[in-house]
């Protein structure tokens, strides 16, 4: 099966359409992609997870192929909590009312609201090359803000970011895709061309900057939220990330990704993989069998 083998679909969820790609049989598997990608990152990990699951790739709200609703002085329709919802109501369109998610990056943070807001609806939750956005602000210094720009960048108020994203859709794309570990060769022409444009239109711009505003503000109130509350995710976790990034030497006082993640659920497991940052691209088939390990456990 080939990723152009998937059926495309626009679904209309509560707030905003969606677009997804779905092909396959059998449990139900959401995958979310990050920045500066679409749901085309799951290009060559998707067919091999449909030989033995129903597989849904979504655009999130504001990327790719999918509409970007009006924002507002709070963020508040950008946030990781409005994204999740737009996917338990495409997943209940679809006929699942159970299912598990995987996010990379940006899609990493909306899984893990996802099992944290709709924990009756989600089974299983892999978070790829991401930590928590409440634990990303309070450890941040001067590394995150060289190493991973968008973050502060991408934050501050309209237009500055829009402007500069605007104006050089390439630049952005080619500093991540080839400046965050991955190495030379992970991304054909026709990949790069197609996250290019995805970033050519002024709406998913401001959608885009509107969600990493959202990331430095009401999403890290929503964490701490949980925090204080003693909320936390009750479902299987699974944590894969770049041997080669930062998050394998950042965290190393605090147990690394999986001593952060385990504040956060009682059922956490998994490990670095020996690629950069984009790994689910450049190394599809090692991805796609830690998940299909995972995700088959019953």
């Amino acid at each position: 099966m080939k990723f152009e083998d998937f059926e495309a679909a626009d679904i209309q969820a509560e707030e905003a359409r969606i677009f997804i790609r779905r092909a396959g049989s059998g449990p139900a598997i959401l995958l979310l992609h990050g920045f500066p990608q679409t749901h085309l990152m799951w290009r060559d990990v998707a067919p091999l997870l449909a030989q033995d699951f129903t597989v849904v790739c979504a655009d999130l709200r504001g990327y790719g192929r999918s509409a970007c609703p009006p924002s507002g002085p709070d963020h508040a329709p950008y946030s990781k909590r409005a994204m999740a919802k737009d996917m338990v109501s495409v997943m209940t369109r679809l006929g699942f009312d159970r299912f598990s998610v995987a996010g990379h990056d940006r899609g990493g943070r909306v899984a893990y609201r996802l099992a944290l807001d709709h924990g009756e609806r989600v089974e299983r939750l892999a978070v790829l090359d991401v930590v928590p956005i409440a634990d990303a602000w309070e450890r941040a210094d001067k590394k995150l803000a060289v190493g991973y720009w968008p973050w502060s960048l991408l934050a501050q108020p309209e237009p500055l970011p829009e402007r500069l994203l605007s104006a050089a859709p390439d630049a952005v794309v080619d500093n991540a895709l080839h400046g965050w570990g991955s190495a030379a060769g992970s991304f054909s022409p026709a990949v790069r061309a197609a996250y290019v444009e995805a970033l050519r239109d002024e709406a998913h711009v401001h959608a885009i900057c509107e969600e990493y505003r959202a990331a430095a503000t009401i999403d890290h109130e929503h964490d701490l939220a949980d925090r204080n509350s003693g909320r936390r995710i009750d479902c299987p976790v699974l944590v894969l990330w770049s041997g080669r990034g930062p998050l394998n030497a950042w965290y190393a006082s605090e147990g690394g990704p999986l001593g952060l993640w385990r504040s956060w659920a009682d059922d956490v497991q998994g490990k670095p993989l020996d690629g950069g940052h984009f790994f689910p691209e450049e190394l599809s088939q090692q991805t796609a069998d830690e998940l299909n390990r995972f995700f088959g456990r019953r």
